[in-house]
């Protein structure tokens, strides 16, 4: 576990520590948005003078920050409401905390499902946590939305999972009308943050013993649309790819996630050309349907989605693609489907994200009821689409065997203490008999290979 960061020196006069010695601990559902807010959520409470506890029982805070993207998110979210419940009854004194994107859309009904929370906050004023939990333990249960960002995640404390690698928020909101999303919804309108800024945490970060970012962005194609720099030119994100990619100490440089209809060559130029930026992209298809594409609102084809890809892998061979895929979108016939199928067997994804329909309250799907799939079709699509994409990521990892491969170690192994866990450079998890410490890179030949890991030898 890395220090305490404190990226604003104002912070640190923001108040004195009230809770030394008191413990805390964060459950977080959702993205990587949304682990990024957690370590913020942490950095704070650490600044305020707590521990981190080894689990929900033994904590003096919880902290459950959630996601709404679908509708096994929101039955996680009330399932684990219910089971702190009787945590709360055994200790009184114990502070429940419900944040993130679920806060933000349902907040009346979380206070009404699971009234022994104390604090209900959104995504916009995270920086208010510790402030209306002292108000909370002094008044009784508060709850505060926001419909406007308070402050960027990056003029937060963090205290970080990992010592070498860090989250950096590279802009927030989402401007895209996709009719199967609630993001616009609880995290706004795009907001880029300015390319200085970004470069000093960066810069920051390395210094503090960094060897891999990852700038995160809703879209970040869009990245600089809403800036303007001496009143002249917007800044791209090719050009932030580059400078990121140059700072001293930064080995690796990541990305997530880009818009097709926004991912443009451009980027994959950049990518090619800085060394530090891996050979990964993350690029969502959702259909391989044009129709059902622009039922989505997606802004591309499936041609035109193709075509992206083309360019990106002709700059980059030895690019690792993933995707998301939505099975049973409202009005998906079997035609529909099979195009689906089709371009999963053109594109050859190395993984895919794979999902099964479910409308969110709040998005313009929801209300597509009379032409929603019967959900047995869709368990049996997307059981079809599991094999499938299988077969592919397991002979693409396959083909990886006798390959040597630079691996970034991130710790143990979960399943074997005399081994360590890593990724490549095009993110496929690595596991390498013998214990090496975190952050540092090993040269591996690939041996063997499965659909979702590989193991490696050390050259």
């Amino acid at each position: 576990m890395s220090e305490l960061l404190l990226p604003n020196p104002r912070l640190k006069e923001r108040r004195v520590p009230t809770r030394v010695g008191q413990t805390y601990f964060v459950r977080t559902f959702g993205c990587q948005m949304n682990e990024h807010d957690s370590e913020r959520i942490a950095g704070q409470f650490e600044a305020d003078g707590m521990l981190r506890a080894e689990s929900v029982e033994t904590a003096d805070v919880v902290f459950i920050n959630t996601c709404t993207i679908r509708e096994n998110a929101d039955n996680k979210l009330y399932g684990t409401l219910g089971s702190l419940a009787h945590l709360k009854d055994e200790a009184p004194h114990r502070a429940l905390i419900v944040g993130g994107c679920a806060a933000q859309k349902d907040r009346e009904l979380v206070r009404q499902r699971a009234p022994w929370v104390d604090v209900v906050l959104g995504t916009h004023n995270l920086d208010r946590v510790v402030d209306l939990l002292d108000q909370a333990q002094q008044w009784g249960p508060i709850t505060e939305i926001v419909d406007e960002l308070q402050a960027m995640p990056s003029a937060l404390p963090v205290r970080r999972e990992l010592d070498h690698s860090a989250w950096v928020t590279i802009q927030v909101g989402c401007n895209n009308t996709c009719t199967f999303c609630i993001v616009p919804s609880v995290r706004g309108v795009e907001i880029s943050r300015r390319p200085g800024d970004i470069i000093r945490e960066v810069t920051q970060l390395a210094a503090d013993g960094v060897v891999e970012v990852t700038l995160l962005g809703q879209n970040v194609n869009t990245y600089g649309r809403d800036l303007a720099i001496d009143g002249k030119r917007r800044p791209i994100f090719a050009d932030l790819l580059r400078r990121v990619g140059e700072i001293d100490g930064i080995e690796r440089v990541r990305y997530t996630s880009p818009h097709p209809a926004d991912f443009n060559e451009e980027v994959a130029v950049a990518m090619a050309e800085t060394g530090a930026v891996c050979e990964q992209l993350h690029l969502p298809i959702q259909s391989g349907s044009d129709r059902v594409l622009a039922r989505m609102h997606r802004g591309y084809n499936r041609e035109r989605y193709m075509d992206r890809l083309r360019v990106a892998r002709k700059h980059l061979p030895d690019l690792a693609v993933s995707t998301d895929i939505i099975v049973g979108f409202p009005g998906e016939t079997e035609e529909d489907f099979a195009l689906t199928l089709a371009v999963i067997e053109e594109a050859r994804f190395d993984s895919a994200y794979m999902f099964q329909f479910s409308a969110r309250p709040g998005t313009a799907a929801a209300d597509y009821e009379d032409d929603f799939v019967p959900q047995s079709v869709i368990t049996e699509r997307f059981d079809r689409l599991l094999v499938l994409q299988d077969s592919i990521s397991i002979e693409l990892n396959q083909a990886e065997i006798g390959k040597q491969r630079s691996v970034l170690v991130d710790g143990p192994s979960k399943r074997d203490p005399n081994a360590s866990t890593g990724r490549t450079r095009g993110g496929k998890l690595v596991h390498v008999a013998g214990v090496f410490p975190a952050g540092s890179f090993l040269d591996v030949e690939i041996v063997s290979a499965g659909g979702h890991s590989l193991m490696g030898t050390l050259v």
